[in-house]
Order: structure tokens, then C-alpha cells, then sequence
């Protein structure tokens, strides 16, 4: 069955752009489009979508308030949501981040960059790309002005330090456990101890919680 995805963004060019580009791959379908964030919200929670695009900057309803509607910590059956933004050190992505997003792109990402994201979305997981999330996730952490990142509820292991790098580097489920030299159910153990340890719904808390406790600089 196809990807269903939503796109948000106020710029009709943008939006267009970004629906010939999903539309040309293979298992994915645009469903929907909304020009504002309260748009998208509403058309989300209507259609229930696989996977929500939406811009970070929108009239009426922010990126980040959408993003928190549908996927933050309060929300019963949170969606996926990727964020798209331009790379200009724009506070609102370390928020969209907080507020529950699995991901984010460059608005000048690739078609094939663009369609791996919607993909790691799908399937629960999220774009952590070395090119782009890891430079991004470490300049918002430079930002951070609010309290200190929580401890994890019971210490590390030393593997377990050893998987959190390597998924804050960027890597996926394969290539990390290539780099460790574990199988894959391992890697996926190990990820599941992370995510419970340290209050992370997905990869990419974890990796911003490596940048905010400063286990991984650039």
C-alpha cells in the first residue's frame, strides 16, 4: 500500500513542488494539501495520513503548534511528522523537534533525501542524516536556554552509550549494526533500552538528548 502524506506549506510553488516530487516516486501518494497550519491540523485529523510534511513557518497555525496538535506528548495516537525548513538557525526546529516531529529536511533537500524521510517516517522511525539533522541537531542544542536535559532514569551501559553515538552520527538500524558488529534484533533491543531510559519517543529525542548532554559535538 502507498505512503499517504500530507503537505503543508503557505507557498503554493513549494507545495507544488513538493507534490510532483512524491508523486514521481513509487509507493507514495499525496493525499492532501493545506496552506496554513490550522488547515493542515484539521485535514490531519480528518484523513489520518501516513505521514505529514509540514513547513515551519505558517500563517494562522506555526509548523511547531501543528506539529504539537498531532504528534506531542499529550496526543493519545500521535502521527509522523517531518519538518522542512530552511537552514538559518531557526529556533522552531529545535521546538518541532520537542514538540514530537521525527524529522526534518533543508528546503533544498534532493528528491532522494525528501524520500527517505517520508519512508523512516512510515516506518516509525526517523531521517537522521549526517548532511543534515546531526549539524542542525547540534546548533539547536547550542541554543537550548531551558532547563537541563533529564538524566536517564537508570545509567547507560557502555553498549548502550556506544548505539546512542551512533544514532546521533546519523546512522541507520543496518549500519549501526555493521559498525558494532551486532545483529539487527540487537541494535533494536538496545534502541528500545534507550528510548525507555531516557523518555525518547523516537530517534531522533535521542539524538538531540546526545547533543543537549554533550556526548557528540561537531
Amino acid at each position: 500500500m502507498s505512503i499517504r502524506v500530507l503537505i503543508a506549506d503557505d507557498h503554493d510553488i513549494v507545495r507544488s513542488g513538493l507534490r510532483m516530487i512524491l508523486d514521481a516516486q513509487p509507493g507514495i501518494e499525496v493525499v492532501a494539501e493545506a496552506r496554513d497550519g490550522r488547515e493542515a491540523v484539521a485535514l490531519a485529523r480528518a484523513l489520518r495520513p501516513d505521514v505529514c510534511l509540514f513547513d515551519i513557518r505558517m500563517p494562522e497555525v506555526n509548523g511547531l503548534e501543528a506539529t504539537r496538535a498531532l504528534a506531542g506528548p499529550d496526543v493519545e495516537d500521535p502521527m509522523a511528522v517531518v519538518v522542512i525548513t530552511t537552514f538559518d538557525l531557526d529556533e522552531y526546529v529545535h521546538g518541532a523537534l520537542k514538540a514530537g516531529a521525527r524529522g526534518f529536511l533543508l528546503k533544498d533537500a534532493g528528491p532522494e533525501l525528501l524520500t527517505q524521510a517520508i519512508h523512516a517516517a512510515a516506518n516509525g522511525e526517523a531521517l537522521i542524516a549526517p548532511s543534515v539533522t546531526v549539524r542542525l541537531l547540534a546548533a539547536f542544542a547550542d541554543l537550548q536556554t531551558g532547563p537541563p536535559p533529564a538524566q536517564p532514569i537508570e545509567r547507560l551501559t557502555a553498549r548502550e552509550e556506544e548505539v546512542l553515538l551512533t544514532v546521533a552520527q546519523g546512522l541507520t538500524n543496518a549500519e549501526i549494526a555493521g559498525a558494532l558488529s551486532i545483529s539487527l534484533s540487537t541494535v533494536k533491543t538496545h534502541l528500545a533500552s534507550l528510548m525507555g531510559k531516557l523518555g525518547a519517543r523516537n530517534r531522533v529525542e535521542i539524538a538531540l538528548w546526545a547533543y543537549e548532554t554533550r556526548r557528540l559535538t561537531t
